[in-house]
């Protein structure tokens, strides 16, 4: 049997251009004649094709309640999707700020390390110069006098410089070296509010000059 291209495509429901495609590609056998070209088919395939539409069961139709339960459907799992996505969202947030913190606490803490460090210095600083200052007032105004032998122990600054032939001012000079390092110099003792030096195991000279 023999089929124009548009009874072939009514035939086998499909389009026209999808018959010209499978003729281009010579997969439908096919004769032209008086410029017709018509596809040859096997009665076999149309008996088959027949029985198979017979066979196929039709569509089920669907219903408006059809369509709304799949929609609920898709929106349940869209609101899953949305709460996993949250979850995540505000992990992230938490891990991020977390790391900020850290960050934020570590430079503090380096910070608070060289501030100690820059204030140490400064103190040092200011106290050698304030040293190199009174040593040359001191020179300046009056080479001390022989001072008499260093006692041995501990004893009081102020009892000490009593002992000493200086005078009022010089005493002065010694006090403020004395108060000026300290914190900083383990010969210098305090307590009560009061200075105390320690002879038999420390040299003096140094601020005592």
């Amino acid at each position: 049997m023999k089929l124009t291209v548009d009874e072939y495509a009514k035939q086998f429901k499909m389009s026209k251009e999808m018959v010209h495609s499978k003729l281009k590609a010579k997969k439908l056998q096919h004769i032209i004649e008086d410029s017709i070209v018509y596809i040859v088919v096997d009665d076999d395939k149309k008996s088959n094709n027949e029985v198979e539409e017979k066979t196929i069961p039709k569509k089920t139709k669907i219903t408006v309640a059809t369509v709304i339960s799949l929609y609920q459907k898709e929106n349940i799992q869209l609101k899953e999707k949305i709460i996993q996505l949250e979850s995540k969202i505000d992990k992230l947030i938490n891990d991020k700020e977390q790391m900020l913190r850290d960050e934020r606490d570590k430079i503090e803490e380096l910070y608070n390390k060289k501030d100690v460090q820059l204030k140490s210095i400064l103190e040092l600083v200011n106290t050698k110069m304030m040293l190199e200052n009174q040593n040359e007032t001191i020179h300046e105004v009056q080479t001390l006098e022989p001072k008499e032998e260093q006692p041995l122990g501990k004893i009081e600054l102020k009892e000490y410089l009593k002992t000493l032939n200086l005078k009022s001012y010089q005493k002065k000079v010694i006090k403020r070296r004395f108060l000026a390092v300290y914190d900083s110099d383990v010969r210098v003792m305090q307590e009560n509010g009061k200075l105390y030096l320690d002879f038999s195991k420390y040299d003096y000279s140094d601020l005592l000059s």
